[in-house]
């Protein structure tokens, strides 16, 4: 099972390991597009703030963060998995998991980056700041400019087992399963259920779809579920006391759309 999560806006600081070095990350088929982003990047903030700032999307209050991108290639580096936080992080919580549940997620989990492209939860990077929205000055478009080296890179990483894609659309534009990778992956939406006037509404409620989302992928580690599709990950998911609505493709090469609705908000 390969589980594709999104990155958080807020993250831990860097970390005392040793700076960055790109060659020891996961998926070695994005070093030069790793390479490439982060000379950009680096280049960028090191030169003009404001103009850092304004390519990056970041308000006054956030001038730090163009600093430290700055000294990417310098700063110290912690695991991925630390360096993420956020409502999604905070509910997967991997820090608490169980020796055999770290191990799982060290080979399932995959966090989509604007800078890295994805890497594992067990990968050393240092803090930064790099949406997959950004445009920069002389790569363009991140999202676009990391397709070609996804598209090679990321059906070998997902094998031939189930891919559940967790990611928001604008990391999912980086990467899209086709063939018969995408028969094979299913996306989650969460839906918030309430009665108003004896008739259901349904809603979704961002926040809240990160939490849930993030204790679906903790209670998968634990209970060790290893399913094979997403017709097994429907059955897994409700085993572990979920309401699941899903929509099986309507031709092949399409994913899978699952539905997780909950009743409480929490």
């Amino acid at each position: 099972m390969l589980v594709l999560l999104p990155p958080s806006e807020g993250k831990a600081p860097s970390g005392s390991g040793a700076p960055l070095a790109l060659e020891s990350l996961s998926l070695p088929g994005l070093t030069g597009a790793r390479e490439a982003v982060l000379d950009e990047l680096v280049e960028l903030c090191a030169g003009d703030e404001g103009k850092a700032r304004e390519v990056l999307g970041l308000s006054e209050g956030l001038r730090g963060e163009v600093a430290k991108n700055a000294a990417l290639r310098t700063a110290g580096t912690r695991p991925a998995g630390e360096i993420y936080t956020g409502v999604l992080y905070d509910a997967l919580d991997l820090a608490s998991l169980d020796a055999a549940a770290e191990r799982r997620a060290a080979r399932s989990l995959l966090v989509f980056s604007g800078l890295w492209g994805a890497v594992r939860v067990t990968d050393p990077i240092p803090s930064y700041r790099c949406s997959m929205g950004v445009k920069l000055p002389g790569l363009g478009a991140l999202a676009a400019h990391w397709r070609t080296p996804m598209a090679s890179v990321l059906p070998e990483a997902a094998g031939d087992g189930l891919v559940l894609d967790l990611r928001s659309s604008a990391y999912a534009a980086a990467w899209k399963p086709k063939g018969e990778v995408a028969g094979r992956t299913a996306t989650v939406r969460v839906l918030h259920s309430q009665v108003v006037d004896g008739v259901e509404k349904r809603s979704v409620v961002s926040h809240f779809n990160k939490a849930t989302k993030g204790r679906i992928v903790r209670a998968l580690l634990a209970d060790g579920a290893v399913p094979e599709g997403p017709a097994e990950l429907v059955v897994a998911l409700r085993d572990l006391g979920y309401t699941v609505e899903a929509e099986p493709p309507a031709k092949p090469g399409k994913a899978w759309a699952l539905d997780v609705v909950v009743t409480e908000i929490h």
